[in-house]
């Protein structure tokens, strides 16, 4: 209790301090960069909207919370890009990812942050992992991806689109079209996530 009070001591006269020897207008270029600092320090943080199997939201949580085994349930969205021919555009996940690091993986994926649609993420993700704006996404459907990390409510569509993609190195070490016979050959060796591996087969339902 004494350590109590002698700190809140300290803190008074430390507040009575600054207003009677600072400025007002410094004071007030002092609290506004102090505000100005809380703001960045909260977005460096990465919240997650917590969602029951509908999808309704039931809380939120840190992208560590999620991803350290809890298993608590939170929203992504997945876009499979075709082409024409039928082909699959993969990507690459870059070597800092923390889960699933240089596995080949859906085109675009990615947590929808808290305060964020559907239709907002899947937009935002297209923007920064493939640079692509100008496409017609055409949902398909949601289902559940538990892994011993994380459990994910995955809304998925898919789109044709052939026109120009700006890879963001931060997030893929690569990206082309894959043949589905070309990906067939390499189920199972290592080479996909597993999220991946366990919706090829929805996938291909798609292309019937």
């Amino acid at each position: 209790m004494l350590y109590y009070a002698e700190r809140e001591s300290a803190k008074q006269l430390l507040y009575v301090s600054f207003h009677a020897f600072v400025p007002s207008s410094f004071r007030a270029i002092l609290l506004l960069t102090q505000q100005q600092y809380n703001i960045r320090f909260m977005k460096k943080e990465e919240w997650f909207p917590l969602v029951d199997e509908e999808g309704n939201i039931t809380g939120r949580a840190t992208r560590k919370e999620c991803h350290e085994g809890s298993l608590l349930l939170h929203p992504v969205v997945h876009l499979h890009i075709f082409n024409q021919e039928g082909n699959l555009f993969l990507q690459k996940r870059a070597t800092t990812k923390d889960i699933q690091p240089e596995k080949w993986d859906t085109a675009i994926g990615g947590h929808i942050d808290f305060g964020e649609g559907v239709q907002q993420a899947l937009i935002r993700e297209a923007k920064e992992e493939l640079g692509i704006t100008d496409f017609t996404p055409e949902f398909c459907y949601r289902y559940i991806w538990e892994s011993p990390v994380e459990r994910e409510l995955v809304y998925t569509y898919r789109t044709i689109y052939e026109g120009k993609m700006i890879l963001d190195e931060s997030e893929l070490d690569d990206g082309r079209f894959w043949s589905i016979l070309e990906i067939e050959e390499q189920i199972d060796k290592d080479v996909f996530t597993p999220n991946f591996e366990k919706e090829f087969s929805l996938i291909k339902n798609l292309l019937r």
